[in-house]
């Protein structure tokens, strides 16, 4: 592959995040779930501002009903069953209503820590490159395969977004780090290795947290990635209405967003429906 036109489509491609982190002044949210795996409601999301997507392949096992799985604790289990071909369908829907404009990154089958064997060959990556995504969003759990995945996603013109993870999480979702000292290095580590964006997985239970606010300890850790790096900082997990400030003060760049807006479209959706039927 031809190294300078796939590091050009890069470039171009993280040149979207940092307009959209600039225009929001150094924040902006990550659109997931229900809004980047339908491409209706895709499109009502970047009517309303958003300028960053992500589809997923675990939303899609919700999406399409799989095995009459309805709650994303079941869709992680058999998340690796949704193949690439779906995922670049689903991809390739969603770039052709929201234009060239908007950053898609998307999480494949191979992508996450898998608990099946789900190899990732060069042909995926072009697969996914051509149906439209601008990166992969990505939960390896070690940097040697973060990093091989980060080499051949750069080969053909794709950024990555990975993550970092508590090691008494339920699902494998990053590279595990507890303290913030352990934070700050591992984002380091991944930032060395060509990672173009670094998350952290923030979804925990906030029972006797006061309103508005997060735990101390996960502040902690966020703003330990966020000092640690110059790439641009996610978060991802738990947030909502209630704690989205609080998440915006820790100085993470982009909040990942999707249970929340699900839950809203589907109040939504109950509340016109009973209304029809009322009348």
């Amino acid at each position: 592959m031809y190294t300078n036109d796939m590091n050009r489509r890069r470039m171009f491609a993280m040149e979207k995040v940092h307009k959209a982190i600039e225009k929001g002044n150094g924040h902006t949210i990550l659109s997931t779930g229900i809004t980047g795996d339908d491409a209706r409601m895709a499109k009502a999301a970047v009517d309303a501002g958003i300028t960053m997507l992500e589809p997923n392949h675990p939303a899609v096992v919700l999406a399409r009903g799989y095995k009459g799985i309805t709650t994303m604790d079941e869709a992680e289990q058999i998340r690796h069953e949704i193949t690439v071909d779906q995922m670049a369908e689903v991809t390739h829907g969603v770039r052709s209503v929201v234009g060239k404009d908007i950053y898609i990154t998307v999480g494949i089958p191979g992508g996450f820590t898998e608990v099946v064997p789900t190899p990732l060959l060069d042909e995926h990556f072009i697969q996914m490159a051509r149906a439209g995504a601008d990166g992969l969003h990505t939960h390896k759990s070690s940097l040697h395969d973060l990093e091989e995945l980060v080499n051949k996603a750069h080969k053909y013109g794709l950024c990555v977004d990975a993550y970092i993870g508590l090691p008494t999480d339920k699902h494998t979702f990053g590279i595990s780090a507890e303290t913030p000292e352990e934070v700050r290095k591992v984002a380091k580590q991944m930032e060395d290795i060509g990672t173009d964006m670094i998350g952290m997985m923030t979804g925990m239970s906030y029972e006797g947290i006061a309103a508005g606010q997060i735990p101390e300890f996960l502040k902690e850790r966020v703003c330990a990635m966020v000092e640690a790096v110059k790439v641009p900082t996610l978060a991802e997990g738990g947030i909502n209405m209630d704690n989205f400030k609080a998440f915006k003060d820790t100085g993470v760049n982009i909040l990942v967003i999707g249970t929340a807006i699900d839950g809203m479209a589907g109040k939504a959706i109950g509340k016109a429906c009973a209304d029809f039927l009322k009348m």
